[in-house]
């Protein structure tokens, strides 16, 4: 089977349920949203964040007056900074993402583009830009941003080796890449640091299905990766699945391990999401990972 013919037509998947895709998306970042004050950086704006005690070496000027005659203390009034910046986002396209064990809703991929978008749409909301990593195309803005990265998204394609191509990177951004990791930490450490010394920070996020996450299948058992879809591919016949459970257990352990000691280095976050939990959980973990802590830029 042709590898081009077998990519347009998961375009063409993709594209068709890119709007009950968007919804879900929309929802996933509303129900977030509730849970999450703006970006929480103390700077210019008009927003406002909240009353903090004054300080020494805080100017006069700054003292709100009215929230300070309610209590003994002299109170400053804080806005949010709203000056915006770029988050580059990707997701893995390649074929180790297009699996899900019998059972589950959803295949990694499925997840990882659901992530991507309600991440674009609470960052949108937000007044951050957003990029995706691959398409070539300008960061979106606004609320009808939302909608142009899910075009970009269904035409970015599929095929790649499972991590993020060579892109310019704004310098002092922020970088998100959601993909399954699994593949050897030397290349992983080799694309981090690249990105690292762009400079970005960044956070990683690990989708596993829950059979890659507990190997739960019992007596023999043959397992088969067909990569692209092309004739041939790799099988594996193992005899006793429960005779190995525990080796590879502390192999993936071991994977993760590393991922998360090559995010520690180059002072990256770095979340593990299963496909059977809420991605709700995920996005609220990543978008507060994201979040500098107040007085940072």
């Amino acid at each position: 089977m042709n590898g081009a013919p077998l990519a347009a037509r998961r375009a063409e998947a993709l594209a068709d349920r890119l709007p009950p895709l968007m919804v879900a998306a929309e929802r996933v970042a509303a129900t977030v949203a509730q849970g999450v004050h703006g970006r929480r950086r103390v700077g210019q704006g008009d927003s406002f964040w909240q009353f903090r005690p004054f300080l020494p070496g805080d100017s006069a000027n700054r003292i709100d007056w009215r929230q300070s005659a309610r209590s003994d203390n002299a109170f400053v009034r804080e806005t949010e900074w709203e000056a915006a910046q770029t988050v580059c986002v990707w997701r893995d396209g390649g074929s180790s993402m297009h699996w899900r064990s019998r059972g589950q809703a959803v295949d990694k991929i499925e997840r990882a583009e659901l992530l991507v978008l309600a991440l674009t749409a609470l960052l949108l909301r937000g007044g951050e830009r957003v990029s995706l990593i691959g398409s070539g195309q300008r960061a979106v803005t606004g609320r009808a941003g939302l909608e142009r990265l899910a075009e970009q998204l269904s035409e970015l394609g599929e095929g790649n080796d499972g991590l993020p191509p060579d892109a310019v990177l704004p310098r002092h951004g922020r970088v998100v890449l959601i993909g399954d990791f699994l593949a050897p930490l030397p290349r992983v450490q080799a694309i981090v640091g690249r990105m690292a010394a762009a400079p970005v920070t960044g956070h990683i996020v690990q989708v596993l299905d829950p059979a890659e996450a507990l190997l739960p299948y019992e007596g023999r058992v043959r397992f088969a990766w067909h990569g692209d879809g092309r004739a041939g591919g790799l099988e594996t016949l193992i005899p006793r699945v429960e005779g190995v459970r525990e080796a590879y257990a502390e192999r993936l352990a071991m994977q993760q391990d590393g991922l998360a000691s090559i995010c520690g280095a180059a002072r990256w976050g770095f979340t593990v999401h299963r496909t059977d939990h809420p991605p709700e959980a995920a996005l609220l973990a990543l978008y507060t990972a994201l979040s500098p802590e107040p007085g940072h830029r």
